[in-house]
């Protein structure tokens, strides 16, 4: 990492699908989508949709590993708009348990090993 790195974790590349719920700050459903994660970290995600995201929404995201389905809660950090038409937005998680903790440390490792691999 650089000198001017701000990020307290490492991200690693992630390229998978998940779902997306943006909810309200009364926690109703705005929009639901289907995403793809183009990095990860410990501290957050870069998600990739195909409709912006508005930041105002707290973004609820669920993630499959083998038969394990785990929720993460997030608030969007930045976001922008690519040249081909799709979104990106950088996802910081909030309200993790030990058990949200553990899978997302499992799935990073997943996908470290990859890379290891190509």
């Amino acid at each position: 990492m650089g000198t001017d790195e701000r990020r307290k974790s490492q991200r690693v590349d992630s390229p998978n699908l998940l779902a997306y719920i943006c909810l309200d700050e009364n926690n109703n459903e705005i929009i639901q989508g289907m995403g793809r994660t183009l990095n990860v970290s410990e501290g957050g995600i870069l998600l990739e949709t195909h409709v912006p995201l508005d930041p105002q929404y707290i973004v609820r995201l669920t993630i499959g590993m083998e038969d394990d389905l785990v929720h993460f809660k997030g608030h969007i950090a930045h976001h922008r708009e690519r040249e081909d038409g799709k979104f990106e937005s950088g996802i910081e998680f909030m309200e993790m348990n030990e058990h949200t903790r553990r899978f997302l440390r499992q799935y990073i490792t997943i996908f470290e090993d990859q890379e290891r691999t190509v």
